[in-house]
C-alpha cells in the first residue's frame, strides 16, 4: 500500500462518525445518554453493515470496501492517528461505503450498536495483554463477546484472527461459551490474502496465523 500522509481534517469529515472517546472529560455522561447509530442515516442507504473493531491503518477496510461496494463498513479505531490515516487512504480511493469511529470498540458495541443490526464483525490481531494486571485492557472479554452476539443478525458471522495460539484458543472458548456463537472454522492457516497490516508483518516474519469464524444461529 502506497505511503500517504494524513489529509486535512475537513477532507476526512464525511467519513468520520461523531462518537465520544474514552479520553474525553464527558465520557461517562455521554455514555449514559448515547443512542444506537442509525445505519440508514450514517450511510444514506439500507445496505448490510459490517464492523471491524481495531481497524488500524485501514488495510482490511480498503480491500473489503473496494471489492464489496454493496456492503457498508464501519471501522472502529481507538488511536486517533491511525483512524485519521485510514480515513485519508479511504478518501484518496473514493470509497463511499466506509465510515470510521475513533473510540473504544467495547464501548461502541455496547452503547452505539442496535441489537441484530450487523451482518458481520471483524476482529483481527487484538493485543492479548498477557499480564494479569493488564487483563482489563483486553478487547475480547465475556462482555464483549456477548455484545458481539447481541448486535449480529441471525445468520451473521464474527471473524477473528490472531498470531498467538493460546490466545486464539482462549478467545474461541469465550465466543462459544459466553456468547453462544457456533464455530464454523477454527483452523490455522498461512495462505490467502492479508487481513491487516499486522498479518502482513507477521507472515513476513514466518509466524503462523490462526483464523476462526463464528455463526449466530438463526
Amino acid at each position: 500500500m502506497a505511503r500517504l500522509h494524513r489529509l486535512p481534517l475537513e477532507a476526512l469529515r464525511p467519513l468520520l462518525v461523531e462518537v465520544p472517546h474514552p479520553r474525553t472529560p464527558a465520557w461517562r455522561e455521554l455514555s449514559a445518554t448515547s443512542r444506537p447509530l442509525s445505519w440508514p442515516e450514517l450511510f444514506g442507504n439500507d445496505r448490510p453493515v459490517e464492523i471491524e473493531v481495531g481497524s488500524g491503518k485501514g488495510m482490511f477496510l480498503i480491500n473489503a470496501a473496494s471489492t464489496r461496494p454493496e456492503t457498508n463498513f464501519l471501522g472502529i479505531e481507538i488511536e486517533r492517528k491511525y483512524a485519521l490515516l485510514a480515513a485519508s487512504r479511504l478518501v484518496q480511493r473514493g470509497l463511499a461505503n466506509v465510515r470510521l469511529a475513533c473510540t473504544d470498540g467495547r464501548w461502541l458495541l455496547e452503547y452505539g450498536v442496535a441489537s441484530e443490526s450487523v451482518q458481520a464483525i471483524h476482529v483481527y490481531f487484538p493485543d492479548p495483554w498477557w499480564k494479569h494486571r493488564h487483563h482489563k485492557r483486553r478487547l475480547l472479554t465475556a462482555d464483549f463477546a456477548r455484545h458481539c452476539a447481541r448486535t449480529l443478525r441471525p445468520g451473521g458471522l464474527l471473524h477473528f484472527a490472531s498470531d498467538v495460539a493460546a490466545y486464539f484458543e482462549e478467545s474461541c472458548r469465550l465466543l462459544v461459551e459466553a456468547a453462544g456463537l457456533q464455530p464454523v472454522t477454527m483452523a490455522e492457516t498461512s495462505d490467502g490474502a492479508y487481513l491487516s497490516h499486522f498479518e502482513r508483518k507477521y507472515r513476513l516474519q514466518g509466524r503462523t496465523i490462526y483464523r476462526g469464524r463464528f455463526l449466530k444461529a438463526r
